[in-house]
Protein backbone atom coordinates (compact mmCIF):
# COMPACT_ATOMS: atom_id res chain seq x y z
CA UNK A 1 0.00 0.00 0.00
CA UNK A 2 2.80 2.38 0.56
CA UNK A 3 6.22 2.58 -0.77
CA UNK A 4 8.22 5.14 1.27
CA UNK A 5 8.19 7.41 4.51
CA UNK A 6 8.54 11.34 4.19
CA UNK A 7 9.65 12.34 7.06
CA UNK A 8 8.52 16.33 7.17
CA UNK A 9 10.59 18.95 9.58
CA UNK A 10 10.56 23.08 10.11
CA UNK A 11 14.42 22.99 8.76
CA UNK A 12 16.97 25.23 10.02
CA UNK A 13 20.47 26.86 8.91
CA UNK A 14 23.61 25.12 8.75
CA UNK A 15 26.05 27.85 9.37
CA UNK A 16 25.87 31.72 9.43
CA UNK A 17 25.38 32.98 5.33
CA UNK A 18 22.22 30.26 5.68
CA UNK A 19 20.90 32.87 9.10
CA UNK A 20 19.40 35.55 7.46
CA UNK A 21 17.88 33.73 4.48
CA UNK A 22 16.31 30.94 6.69
CA UNK A 23 14.50 33.81 8.85
CA UNK A 24 13.47 35.31 5.74
CA UNK A 25 11.49 32.23 4.46
CA UNK A 26 10.11 31.57 7.69
CA UNK A 27 8.23 35.29 7.95
CA UNK A 28 7.36 36.14 4.23
CA UNK A 29 4.06 37.89 3.63
CA UNK A 30 3.92 38.52 7.36
CA UNK A 31 5.77 41.84 7.41
CA UNK A 32 8.01 41.20 10.60
CA UNK A 33 10.23 44.22 11.01
CA UNK A 34 14.16 43.88 10.15
CA UNK A 35 15.49 44.92 13.11
CA UNK A 36 12.99 42.26 14.89
CA UNK A 37 14.85 39.07 12.29
CA UNK A 38 18.61 40.96 13.34
CA UNK A 39 18.03 40.40 16.73
CA UNK A 40 16.82 36.80 16.59
CA UNK A 41 19.54 36.00 14.00
CA UNK A 42 21.73 37.15 16.87
CA UNK A 43 21.02 33.95 18.71
CA UNK A 44 21.86 31.90 15.58
CA UNK A 45 24.78 33.86 15.86
CA UNK A 46 25.70 33.24 19.09
CA UNK A 47 25.95 29.60 18.32
CA UNK A 48 28.21 29.77 15.59
CA UNK A 49 24.91 30.30 12.91
CA UNK A 50 23.80 26.53 12.92
CA UNK A 51 20.67 24.93 14.47
CA UNK A 52 20.75 21.14 15.86
CA UNK A 53 17.48 20.63 13.96
CA UNK A 54 18.80 19.16 11.10
CA UNK A 55 21.22 16.67 12.75
CA UNK A 56 18.86 15.88 14.68
CA UNK A 57 16.67 15.01 11.48
CA UNK A 58 19.18 12.88 10.06
CA UNK A 59 19.80 10.84 13.31
CA UNK A 60 16.31 10.24 13.60
CA UNK A 61 16.50 8.59 9.65
CA UNK A 62 19.46 6.51 10.70
CA UNK A 63 17.38 5.42 13.65
CA UNK A 64 14.30 5.05 11.47
CA UNK A 65 16.24 2.62 9.05
CA UNK A 66 17.58 0.87 11.87
CA UNK A 67 14.33 -0.01 13.51
CA UNK A 68 12.22 -0.23 9.87
CA UNK A 69 14.86 -3.07 8.91
CA UNK A 70 15.04 -4.75 11.69
CA UNK A 71 11.12 -5.18 11.91
CA UNK A 72 11.27 -6.07 7.77
CA UNK A 73 9.20 -2.96 6.72
CA UNK A 74 10.92 -1.79 3.35
CA UNK A 75 10.16 1.75 3.27
CA UNK A 76 13.02 4.07 2.28
CA UNK A 77 13.35 7.39 3.76
CA UNK A 78 12.87 10.57 2.34
CA UNK A 79 13.44 14.32 3.55
CA UNK A 80 11.79 17.50 3.10
CA UNK A 81 11.69 20.78 5.44
CA UNK A 82 8.80 23.26 5.67
CA UNK A 83 11.29 26.46 5.68
CA UNK A 84 14.80 25.29 4.61
CA UNK A 85 16.52 22.75 2.68
CA UNK A 86 16.06 19.76 2.00
CA UNK A 87 12.49 21.83 0.65
CA UNK A 88 9.72 19.75 0.56
CA UNK A 89 9.06 20.29 -3.20
CA UNK A 90 12.53 18.79 -3.95
CA UNK A 91 11.61 16.19 -1.57
CA UNK A 92 8.82 15.18 -3.51
CA UNK A 93 10.96 15.61 -6.68
CA UNK A 94 13.22 12.95 -5.45
CA UNK A 95 10.27 10.65 -4.50
CA UNK A 96 8.81 11.13 -8.51
CA UNK A 97 12.11 9.88 -9.94
CA UNK A 98 12.48 7.04 -7.43
CA UNK A 99 9.39 5.99 -8.17
CA UNK A 100 7.43 6.64 -5.01
CA UNK A 101 3.59 6.75 -5.72
CA UNK A 102 1.90 6.64 -2.28
CA UNK A 103 3.53 7.48 1.10
CA UNK A 104 3.18 8.28 4.45
CA UNK A 105 4.42 11.38 5.90
CA UNK A 106 5.71 11.53 9.84
CA UNK A 107 5.69 15.26 10.31
CA UNK A 108 7.86 16.22 14.05
CA UNK A 109 5.02 17.64 15.96
CA UNK A 110 3.47 15.97 18.57
CA UNK A 111 0.39 17.92 19.04
CA UNK A 112 -2.97 19.49 16.96
CA UNK A 113 -2.48 22.76 15.80
CA UNK A 114 -2.93 25.27 12.66
CA UNK A 115 1.01 25.81 12.49
CA UNK A 116 2.37 22.24 13.88
CA UNK A 117 -0.83 20.36 11.68
CA UNK A 118 -2.65 21.60 9.06
CA UNK A 119 -0.16 23.91 7.84
CA UNK A 120 2.24 20.65 7.21
CA UNK A 121 -0.72 19.12 5.73
CA UNK A 122 -1.20 22.86 3.02
CA UNK A 123 2.61 22.87 2.38
CA UNK A 124 2.20 18.96 1.16
CA UNK A 125 -0.48 19.85 -0.89
CA UNK A 126 1.75 22.82 -2.05
CA UNK A 127 4.64 20.82 -3.12
CA UNK A 128 2.70 18.16 -5.06
CA UNK A 129 1.28 20.93 -7.10
CA UNK A 130 4.67 22.37 -7.50
CA UNK A 131 5.65 18.63 -8.54
CA UNK A 132 2.71 18.32 -11.04
CA UNK A 133 1.42 15.23 -12.76
CA UNK A 134 2.95 11.84 -11.09
CA UNK A 135 3.15 13.81 -7.43
CA UNK A 136 3.72 11.01 -4.82
CA UNK A 137 0.61 10.62 -2.81
CA UNK A 138 1.01 11.30 1.03
CA UNK A 139 -0.97 10.10 3.98
CA UNK A 140 0.10 12.12 6.89
CA UNK A 141 0.81 10.10 10.06
CA UNK A 142 -1.35 10.92 13.26
CA UNK A 143 -0.21 13.61 16.11
CA UNK A 144 0.73 11.45 19.07
CA UNK A 145 0.86 13.60 22.09
CA UNK A 146 -0.64 10.24 24.34
CA UNK A 147 1.37 7.84 22.38
CA UNK A 148 2.73 5.24 25.50
CA UNK A 149 5.88 4.81 23.44
CA UNK A 150 6.11 9.40 23.22
CA UNK A 151 5.34 9.29 27.20
CA UNK A 152 7.81 6.90 27.94
CA UNK A 153 10.66 8.60 25.76
CA UNK A 154 9.00 11.92 27.47
CA UNK A 155 9.30 10.64 31.27
CA UNK A 156 12.85 8.84 30.62
CA UNK A 157 14.14 12.02 29.69
CA UNK A 158 12.81 13.73 32.80
CA UNK A 159 13.89 10.77 34.94
CA UNK A 160 17.53 11.43 33.34
CA UNK A 161 17.15 14.90 34.46
CA UNK A 162 16.62 14.23 38.05
CA UNK A 163 19.91 12.24 38.16
CA UNK A 164 21.15 15.53 38.16
CA UNK A 165 19.93 17.13 41.31
CA UNK A 166 22.27 16.31 44.61
CA UNK A 167 21.21 13.18 46.11
CA UNK A 168 20.07 14.97 49.71
CA UNK A 169 18.42 17.14 48.49
CA UNK A 170 15.00 17.44 51.02
CA UNK A 171 12.50 17.80 48.27
CA UNK A 172 11.33 16.43 44.82
CA UNK A 173 12.46 18.99 42.42
CA UNK A 174 9.37 20.70 40.51
CA UNK A 175 8.26 19.51 36.79
CA UNK A 176 7.71 22.51 34.44
CA UNK A 177 6.94 21.32 31.23
CA UNK A 178 7.21 23.66 28.30
CA UNK A 179 6.02 24.35 24.70
CA UNK A 180 5.73 27.06 22.48
CA UNK A 181 3.28 30.08 23.02
CA UNK A 182 1.32 30.03 20.01
CA UNK A 183 -1.55 32.95 20.19
CA UNK A 184 -4.82 32.87 21.51
CA UNK A 185 -7.16 33.23 18.71
CA UNK A 186 -5.15 30.10 17.08
CA UNK A 187 -5.00 28.01 20.72
CA UNK A 188 -9.26 28.16 20.31
CA UNK A 189 -9.24 26.67 16.95
CA UNK A 190 -7.29 23.40 17.71
CA UNK A 191 -7.12 21.09 21.36
CA UNK A 192 -3.43 22.16 21.24
CA UNK A 193 -3.23 23.09 25.23
CA UNK A 194 -5.48 20.57 25.83
CA UNK A 195 -3.30 17.94 24.54
CA UNK A 196 -0.10 19.46 26.14
CA UNK A 197 -1.99 19.37 29.34
CA UNK A 198 -3.01 16.00 28.93
CA UNK A 199 1.52 14.81 27.69
CA UNK A 200 2.64 16.85 31.02
CA UNK A 201 -0.32 15.07 32.98
CA UNK A 202 0.67 11.64 31.76
CA UNK A 203 4.31 12.45 32.39
CA UNK A 204 4.11 13.61 35.81
CA UNK A 205 2.07 10.62 36.72
CA UNK A 206 4.87 8.35 35.19
CA UNK A 207 6.97 9.74 37.45
CA UNK A 208 5.25 10.21 40.85
CA UNK A 209 4.95 13.98 40.74
CA UNK A 210 2.51 15.46 43.10
CA UNK A 211 2.83 19.14 41.00
CA UNK A 212 3.59 20.16 38.12
CA UNK A 213 3.22 23.29 35.81
CA UNK A 214 2.74 23.56 31.89
CA UNK A 215 4.25 26.64 30.66
CA UNK A 216 4.89 28.52 27.62
CA UNK A 217 7.81 30.34 25.62
CA UNK A 218 9.55 31.40 22.44
CA UNK A 219 5.96 33.79 21.50
CA UNK A 220 7.33 36.07 18.98
CA UNK A 221 4.23 38.69 18.73
CA UNK A 222 3.29 41.95 19.56
CA UNK A 223 2.49 42.59 23.21
CA UNK A 224 -1.42 44.02 22.16
CA UNK A 225 -1.89 39.99 21.18
CA UNK A 226 -2.96 37.46 23.56
CA UNK A 227 -0.66 34.16 23.19
CA UNK A 228 -0.85 31.04 25.91
CA UNK A 229 0.61 31.78 28.60
CA UNK A 230 2.39 32.10 31.77
CA UNK A 231 5.62 32.66 29.87
CA UNK A 232 8.52 30.06 31.50
CA UNK A 233 10.74 33.57 33.26
CA UNK A 234 7.34 34.96 34.64
CA UNK A 235 6.65 31.93 36.31
CA UNK A 236 10.13 30.94 37.43
CA UNK A 237 10.15 34.22 39.08
CA UNK A 238 6.96 33.12 40.81
CA UNK A 239 8.30 29.82 41.76
CA UNK A 240 10.89 31.77 43.38
CA UNK A 241 8.75 33.98 45.65
CA UNK A 242 6.94 30.82 46.55
CA UNK A 243 10.72 28.96 47.63
CA UNK A 244 10.89 26.54 45.35
CA UNK A 245 14.36 26.00 45.05
CA UNK A 246 14.75 22.98 42.40
CA UNK A 247 13.39 22.79 38.77
CA UNK A 248 13.24 20.08 36.00
CA UNK A 249 12.12 21.83 33.11
CA UNK A 250 10.60 19.08 30.39
CA UNK A 251 10.44 20.73 26.84
CA UNK A 252 7.53 17.98 25.70
CA UNK A 253 6.67 20.74 23.02
CA UNK A 254 9.41 19.99 21.34
CA UNK A 255 11.02 16.71 19.65
CA UNK A 256 14.28 17.95 19.17
CA UNK A 257 16.88 19.89 20.72
CA UNK A 258 16.58 23.20 18.48
CA UNK A 259 17.08 27.23 18.82
CA UNK A 260 14.56 27.63 20.89
CA UNK A 261 15.60 24.89 23.65
CA UNK A 262 19.47 26.26 23.35
CA UNK A 263 18.71 30.45 23.59
CA UNK A 264 15.30 30.51 25.74
CA UNK A 265 15.66 27.45 27.72
CA UNK A 266 19.41 26.89 28.23
CA UNK A 267 20.55 30.39 27.98
CA UNK A 268 17.72 32.55 28.98
CA UNK A 269 15.59 30.55 31.13
CA UNK A 270 18.81 29.07 33.04
CA UNK A 271 20.31 32.48 33.64
CA UNK A 272 17.44 33.86 35.50
CA UNK A 273 17.34 29.99 37.55
CA UNK A 274 21.05 30.97 38.48
CA UNK A 275 20.14 34.62 39.42
CA UNK A 276 16.82 33.68 41.14
CA UNK A 277 19.21 31.11 43.53
CA UNK A 278 17.72 28.33 41.88
CA UNK A 279 18.55 24.99 40.31
CA UNK A 280 17.52 24.57 37.25
CA UNK A 281 18.00 20.96 34.86
CA UNK A 282 16.57 20.92 31.53
CA UNK A 283 15.93 17.42 30.65
CA UNK A 284 16.42 16.25 26.71
CA UNK A 285 14.22 16.22 24.30
CA UNK A 286 13.02 12.52 23.39
CA UNK A 287 15.39 13.20 20.14
CA UNK A 288 16.04 9.36 18.84
CA UNK A 289 15.24 7.90 22.34
CA UNK A 290 14.15 4.26 21.55
CA UNK A 291 11.06 4.14 22.64
CA UNK A 292 10.30 7.20 20.37
CA UNK A 293 11.98 5.55 17.23
CA UNK A 294 9.52 2.19 17.69
CA UNK A 295 6.65 4.99 18.58
CA UNK A 296 6.83 6.09 14.82
CA UNK A 297 7.38 2.43 13.46
CA UNK A 298 4.14 1.50 15.69
CA UNK A 299 2.32 4.18 13.72
CA UNK A 300 3.58 3.14 10.35
CA UNK A 301 2.51 -0.42 11.17
CA UNK A 302 -1.26 0.72 11.98
CA UNK A 303 -1.26 2.40 8.68
CA UNK A 304 0.01 -1.00 6.79
CA UNK A 305 -1.85 -3.69 8.83
CA UNK A 306 -4.75 -3.93 9.81
CA UNK A 307 -5.05 -5.55 12.63
CA UNK A 308 -2.61 -3.46 14.28
CA UNK A 309 -4.02 -1.68 17.41
CA UNK A 310 -3.77 2.01 17.90
CA UNK A 311 -1.67 2.86 20.67
CA UNK A 312 -2.95 5.86 23.28
CA UNK A 313 -3.25 6.16 26.72
CA UNK A 314 -5.18 8.47 28.80
CA UNK A 315 -8.37 10.31 29.37
CA UNK A 316 -8.37 10.97 25.19
CA UNK A 317 -8.30 8.08 22.65
CA UNK A 318 -5.92 7.26 19.38
CA UNK A 319 -6.30 11.15 16.99
CA UNK A 320 -7.76 10.61 13.77
CA UNK A 321 -5.82 9.50 10.75
CA UNK A 322 -7.62 11.56 8.22
CA UNK A 323 -8.32 15.11 9.31
CA UNK A 324 -11.68 16.49 9.27
CA UNK A 325 -11.71 19.77 6.58
CA UNK A 326 -12.52 21.92 9.57
CA UNK A 327 -9.51 20.88 11.48
CA UNK A 328 -7.19 22.96 13.54
CA UNK A 329 -8.44 26.23 10.62
CA UNK A 330 -6.11 29.33 10.60
CA UNK A 331 -8.36 31.90 12.67
CA UNK A 332 -9.79 34.47 10.90
CA UNK A 333 -9.69 38.11 11.69
CA UNK A 334 -12.42 40.84 11.32
CA UNK A 335 -13.69 41.79 8.33
CA UNK A 336 -11.04 40.06 6.41
CA UNK A 337 -11.24 36.35 4.85
CA UNK A 338 -9.46 33.58 6.60
CA UNK A 339 -5.62 33.85 6.36
CA UNK A 340 -3.90 31.18 4.70
CA UNK A 341 -0.28 32.05 6.25
CA UNK A 342 0.41 30.45 9.06
CA UNK A 343 -0.45 32.91 12.24
CA UNK A 344 2.64 31.33 14.78
CA UNK A 345 5.55 33.12 13.44
CA UNK A 346 8.76 30.73 15.13
CA UNK A 347 11.91 32.67 14.09
CA UNK A 348 13.91 29.31 15.58
CA UNK A 349 14.50 26.20 14.66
Amino acid sequence: MYDALLLVSFGGPENTEDVMPFLENVTRGRNIPRERLAEVAEHYYHFGGKSPINDQNRALIAALESELKRQDIDLPIYWGNRNWQPFLPDALRAMHDGGVKNALAFVTSAYSSYSGCRQYRENLAAAQTEVGEGAPKIDKLRVFYNHPGFIEATAERVREAMGQFAGGESEQPRLVATAHSIPSSVAQTSNYELQLRETARLVAERLAFQEWDLVFQSRSGPPSQPWLGPDILDHLRQLAERGVKNVVVSPLGFLSDHMEILYDLDAEAAELAAELGMTMVRSKTVGTHPAFVRMVVQLIRERIFPDEPKLAIGRFGPNHDVCPANCCPAPQRAGRPPVSAAPVVSLQA
